[in-house]
């Protein structure tokens, strides 16, 4: 191996070390801190529309170096009562604690699925939806200044849609087109990383949109949320606004939509100081 290969290789495995290090350093001390030795919560991640669960893979890795157990819930896309129903049915089958986080429309999804489930002890969202009882994503965005609100008006500006079997009338699967995708939610990734997102999109049932949330979760779970500033899909405001109302512990990060992607560290931090807060 060639010496400047050999330099980058040892600065990216010393940053990546330095990193796993931190965050069990705080599940450390706070165990210490507590005088706890009680095990460690499954965290539960789940992606949001457009997107699959590989976007919780850097999260994963540090999690799982730091000892907890995660598992990377399916989420179908198909619409708000139909998730619910399928991530309420995978949360049964887990067993004691569970520090459940989503983000995005998978914010939606987790904040009527932990309703009534016990074992769920703290909700973290990340750049996600909170909403209360009778909102919607349609509501949540009208006005908000989000990239994908024309949708609200004219659907086929902001995506492709796509007939599938089965499909109400006037339902569809919807792409976010590249166009509204790759500068709309991926801030300073690189372009081609942009471009390969965009290409990849599971799609979102468009019933989702206007479907209503039950009583939500938040309002006996304790919540964390992950605010990503320079957000355009769920901006900012929109997103301080939810999360001041469900009274989460909020950690502003200088990022778009995509945070989990591109500050895993910074999202990691969260959900472990979620974890240590039920431990």
């Amino acid at each position: 191996m060639k010496r400047a290969n050999i330099w980058r290789w040892l600065v990216a495995a010393t940053a990546a070390a330095g990193v796993i290090a931190g965050v069990t350093a705080v599940t450390t001390s706070a165990a210490v801190a507590n005088g706890s030795t009680t095990a460690k919560p499954t965290i539960v991640l789940v992606h949001g529309a457009w997107a699959d669960g590989s976007s919780w893979s850097r999260e994963v890795s540090l999690l799982q170096s730091a000892g907890y157990t995660v598992d990377v819930a399916p989420n179908p896309l198909r619409g708000v009562a139909s998730d619910t129903a399928y991530l309420k049915s995978y949360l049964s089958t887990v067993k004691g604690p569970i520090v459940l986080v989503g983000h995005s429309y998978g914010g939606f999804v987790t904040t009527n699925a932990a309703t009534g489930n016990p074992n769920v002890k703290a909700l973290v969202y990340v750049d996600a939806f909170i909403p209360d009882q009778g909102e919607s994503i349609a509501g949540l965005a009208k006005g908000s200044g989000s990239v994908v609100e024309p949708a609200l008006t004219d659907p086929a500006s902001v995506f492709n849609l796509v007939p599938f079997p089965g499909a109400a009338p006037g339902v569809a699967d919807s792409y976010v087109l590249p166009s509204v995708f790759v500068p709309g939610f991926t801030g300073h990734m690189s372009h081609r990383q942009a471009e390969a997102l965009a290409a990849s999109q599971m799609p979102l049932a468009t019933s989702a949109l206007g479907e209503s949330s039950g009583v939500p979760a938040w309002k006996t779970i304790p919540s964390w949320a992950v605010v990503g500033t320079k957000d355009m899909v769920i901006p900012e405001q929109a997103q301080m606004a939810m999360a001041g109302r469900a009274k989460a512990h909020i950690t502003t990060v200088d990022g778009p939509h995509l945070t989990l992607i591109l500050h895993p560290q910074q999202v990691t931090r969260v959900i472990v100081s979620a974890a240590n807060a039920i431990s």
